[in-house]
């Protein structure tokens, strides 16, 4: 069997969702108020790494037998808010990509066919009884999507460099309000002056998401793994957001080249990204 490392790459960026611990339902509301007083909570890093583990039996573990009772916590305007990871829903819904992220014949070798077809049939299954469940978590892999960076600002942009022992980091974080406004906004704009595509139906479908929690939650753009495989030079220069902000204003102002200019940064910027992942 290949090694986990050489076909499941782990640089990954995330947008989670942290709602208030009002937003849950009793028994589960208790159960992240005494979570969020562990002094040991994982990071994503540790979630990555047990999904990674699910790999190595034979055969592998498409998606986990149990959901996950572990979540990422913080404070905001002293709220406690809570992203449970839900690791197993999220797992069914990624076996859907596995076909666009993986060759045929490599994802076999991960994921036979039959695990496949077994998971499909569970999360059919599971899906009948549980019709209204969302994940708090998005994942993309090798890139972070567009329309992600509609949802922030560059004031909301946090960049370390690290030091040893603490790995760098590059996110943004901006409350529920704030990231639904600037989804209607760039949406009008994008209506008004483009033709349907994937940028506008991308830019819906995160919209949606949103429109399902808490209206006090915390939306947060995480780098994650990305940080890993990118020079720090480049996280520096990496103004990502302010680009999309720069060019959704000038095509609703009606200037063209502004806004090609402003679509320019991005796709260099984002190229060095993809030229990693065919290194690799």
């Amino acid at each position: 069997m290949p090694k986990v490392s050489s076909v499941i790459v782990p640089y990954a960026a995330y947008l989670r969702v942290y709602e208030p611990l009002a937003a849950f339902p009793e028994p589960e509301r208790a159960h992240w108020e005494r979570y969020a007083r562990r002094p040991d909570r994982p990071s994503y890093q540790d979630e990555l790494r047990r999904s990674l583990a699910d790999l190595v039996p034979t055969p592998p573990v498409a998606v986990p037998v149990h959901e996950s009772g572990d979540a990422f916590v913080l404070e905001a305007d002293g709220v406690l808010c809570v992203c449970p990871w839900r690791t197993r829903l999220r797992g069914w819904q990624a076996l859907d990509d596995l076909d666009e992220e993986l060759p045929p014949t490599v994802l076999d070798a991960v994921l036979p066919p039959l695990v496949r077809r077994q998971a499909a049939q569970d999360y059919e299954r599971w899906l009948a009884r549980n019709p209204d469940a969302r994940p708090w978590i998005r994942t993309a892999t090798w890139q972070v999507p567009i329309n992600w960076f509609v949802l922030v600002s560059d004031e909301e942009r946090r960049y370390d460099r690290g030091t040893a022992g603490v790995p760098p980091l590059l996110r943004y974080r901006t409350p529920m309000v704030q990231a639904r406004r600037r989804v209607a906004r760039g949406l009008r704009t994008l209506r008004d002056t483009m033709d349907e595509g994937p940028l506008i139906d991308g830019l819906v479908d995160v919209g949606r998401w949103l429109e399902e929690f808490h209206p006090r939650s915390v939306v947060e753009l995480d780098y994650g793994g990305l940080v890993h495989t990118l020079p720090a030079r480049h996280l520096e220069a990496d103004h990502s957001a302010a680009d999309v902000a720069e060019g959704i204003e000038a095509l609703g102002r009606g200037d063209g080249e502004r806004a090609g200019e402003a679509y320019a940064r991005l796709v260099e910027r984002w190229r060095a990204v993809r030229d990693r992942r065919s290194a690799n």
